[in-house]
């Protein structure tokens, strides 16, 4: 694609150019981003590390096999897309009468529960305990932050998305820091129990800051040209359609979501590969409480990494050279990471994968991709997003999980999961197609919106 020459010059020339109505949405979501990524990065490493710790030592028996603690956790993915199945259903019945700040409200009052019921169970913690809690810290990360992205997208148009959405997502990469920090540096002195209480401060402040946002967009101009945007789009209804079903059959009838799911479920696949390449290398070169410990710094640095890509890098690249470009960053980095651990699986190495996967997925990425549905309908913004990053998702991972679980069957020892990194790299080939597919279409739909006539 072309260089854009309106384009700001550098990313601080972007951040100054941030004004008026524009910083004040920016300044809310920003914050509501940071306290949603800061609680999933301080469940994160908890609900991993209390799983791996309790399957460590005895493994985990299962159709008459035991399983290592990292094979035992893909089993758990895959379990985890029925769980997702059961998340679309709920979040298209809230979304088809609750809108923005107020599916925020709902969502966060059913995950305040589960708080405290954790923190009841934490003393003691038992398989269901690890099981279920593990489950609950997964879809905590697709629900609330699918319901900040829907709250996000269906209050900006295109233009804006690319300008704001790099300073909006710097919130999360700077909440994933801040958390991750913050449990490397205290997790060996505060209990899970207390963690989950302040995870329950938090939510009170994401309810009150989404409040607040949801105001700010009420009476912002920013949303009336976000409004008009969606108009762009046919809008589909589908009526009383079966929850479970409304997003897929908006899906099914689009190419463009279509490369969406493309490009969620092949990364989600490479994710999950070579997250499992990482969590086996961390287990084979670490033992007992220093696996948690671990974690939490290496996440502590991949954040650190999103962050300056996030600042210095998302906006001005989106904005300069569009979605498309944006769009390839990752795959790229993933060619470069499951390469090197192919040739060279050393821990150090290992921990790479998993700073390359979420240094750019939680920076750029994250940011490209999700506005890719700002000229969409309302109706594929919250129900075919939601089937997109619920179900699809999860049905990725649980395809990874068989190629991974496959591959442990083949390969007795550590030393063959570096062979994994060959099915990385051959469907990073048809993810990079689907990117550039979705980049284009996307130029496309912001050219029509900005030649329609106004409302």
């Amino acid at each position: 694609m072309p260089n854009d020459s309106t384009a700001p010059a550098s990313p601080l020339a972007i951040l100054r150019s941030i004004r008026g109505e524009e910083l004040t949405l920016t300044g809310l979501m920003f914050t509501y981003f940071f306290l949603v990524i800061t609680s999933f990065w301080i469940l994160k490493p908890l609900k991993k590390a209390l799983f791996i710790q309790y399957y460590d030592k005895a493994g985990f028996d299962f159709l008459g096999s035991t399983f290592t603690a990292a094979e035992a956790e893909l089993v758990a993915k895959v379990v985890n897309m029925f769980v997702a199945f059961v998340a679309v259903v709920v979040f298209t019945v809230l979304s088809r009468h609750l809108k923005r700040e107020r599916l925020t409200f709902a969502l966060t009052g059913l995950f305040v529960a589960g708080y405290f019921a954790y923190a009841w169970l934490a003393p003691d913690p038992g398989a269901g305990t690890v099981w279920s809690f593990y489950f609950f810290g997964d879809l905590f990360s697709t629900a609330m932050v699918a319901a900040f992205f829907a709250f996000l997208n269906d209050s900006v148009d295109s233009k804006h998305a690319k300008r704001l959405y790099g300073p909006i997502g710097l919130g999360g990469v700077v909440g994933g820091a801040f958390g991750s920090m913050a449990v490397g540096a205290w997790i060996d002195d505060l209990s899970l129990r207390t963690w989950l209480f302040i995870c329950v401060a938090i939510a009170v402040l994401i309810v009150a800051v989404a409040a607040a946002a949801g105001r700010a967009v009420a009476r912002s101009e920013i949303s009336k040209q976000g409004n008009n945007d969606t108009e762009t789009v046919q809008e589909e209804t589908t009526g009383e359609r079966n929850a479970a079903l409304a997003g897929a059959a908006l899906v099914l009838r689009s190419r463009y979501l279509l490369s969406i799911v493309a490009i969620v479920g092949i990364y989600e696949i490479v994710s999950t590969i070579m997250d499992f390449q990482f969590t086996a290398t961390v287990a084979h070169y670490r033992d007992g409480a220093a696996i948690g410990s671990y974690l939490a710094t290496v996440y502590a640095i991949t954040n650190i990494c999103a962050a300056g890509i996030q600042l210095f890098g998302t906006s001005w690249i989106m904005t300069r050279f569009g979605l498309a470009p944006a769009l390839l960053v990752l795959p790229v980095a993933t060619i470069l990471g499951s390469a090197t651990f192919l040739a060279l699986p050393v821990l150090l190495v290992g921990s790479a994968l998993n700073t390359l996967d979420n240094a750019f997925n939680y920076s750029i990425n994250q940011s490209a991709k999700e506005a890719l549905y700002v000229p969409r309908s309302r109706e594929e913004k919250y129900r075919a997003k939601a089937f997109i990053d619920m179900f699809v998702q999860r049905t990725a991972k649980a395809i990874a999980v068989g190629v991974s679980l496959g591959a442990g069957a083949i390969f007795s020892d550590f030393s063959g999961v570096r062979w994994l990194s060959v099915v990385s790299l051959l469907l990073v080939a048809v993810w990079i197609v689907a990117a550039r597919y979705a980049g284009r279409r996307f130029t496309e739909l912001e050219s029509a919106a900005a030649d329609a006539p106004p409302s």
